[in-house]
C-alpha cells in the first residue's frame, strides 16, 4: 500500500477493516450501554461486545453490501445479546457489586447521591420488566441513540412496529416511575 500526501495533508493508510474498527470504536459505549441493560450485569456484557466485534469481524467481506454500517453492527450485538441472555438464566449469574458504582458522581453531595442512585435503580428495574422486543427497541434509541428507520433495519422489524413497541416501552416506564 501506497500513501501518497500533497501538501497540507497528513498520511493515513486505508485498509477494509479501519473502517470496520472505526466504527467499533465510535459506538463502543453504546453498545455496552445497550448489551449491559439487555443481558444484566457488566462481564456479560463486556462478553458479548467482544464476540459481537469477532461475529462482525468473520464477515468483514460483507460490509460493502452493508447499507447501514451502525445497524449492522448493533443487529450483531442485540443478537449475541439475546443469546447470551438465554443461556445466562441456566447459570444463575449475578451482577457483580461494583456494577453499582458505575454512575457515581463525585460532584454531588452524599444525599444528592443517594436519590440519584435510587433514581437509576428504579429506572434499571423498570427497564429490565420491560417486555424484550420493547426493551430492545426502548434500548437501541436510548443508548444506541439510533433513528427509528435504524432499528427497524438492525431488528428486522417494520418503522410501525418499532414506534409501537418504543410507545409501549414509554408507557410501561412512566407508569413504573410514577408508581414508585
Amino acid at each position: 500500500m501506497t500513501n501518497v500526501a500533497r501538501k497540507g495533508e497528513s498520511i493515513r493508510p486505508t485498509t477494509k477493516c479501519g473502517k470496520l474498527e472505526n466504527a467499533f470504536a465510535q459506538y463502543r459505549s453504546e453498545l455496552l450501554g445497550t448489551l449491559y441493560y439487555l443481558v444484566g450485569n457488566l462481564e456479560d456484557a463486556n462478553d458479548a461486545l467482544q464476540e459481537a466485534f469477532i461475529k462482525c469481524w468473520r464477515h468483514r467481506e460483507q460490509e460493502p453490501e452493508v447499507r447501514n454500517l451502525k445497524a449492522w453492527i448493533f443487529r450483531v450485538a442485540l443478537n449475541t445479546g439475546r443469546d447470551i441472555r438465554k443461556t445466562a438464566w441456566r447459570r444463575k449469574r449475578q451482577g457483580l457489586p461494583e456494577d453499582d458504582g458505575i454512575i457515581e458522581s463525585t460532584q454531588e453531595g452524599p444525599q444528592a447521591t443517594a436519590e440519584r442512585r435510587e433514581q437509576l435503580h428504579q429506572v434499571s428495574q423498570a427497564i429490565t420488566r420491560l417486555r424484550p422486543e420493547e426493551q430492545e427497541v426502548f434500548l437501541l434509541r436510548q443508548n444506541g441513540q439510533m433513528k427509528y428507520e435504524e432499528i427497524a433495519e438492525a431488528v428486522g422489524i417494520p418503522l410501525g412496529t418499532v414506534k409501537t413497541r418504543m410507545r409501549r416501552a414509554l408507557s410501561e416506564l412512566r407508569e413504573a416511575l410514577n408508581d414508585s
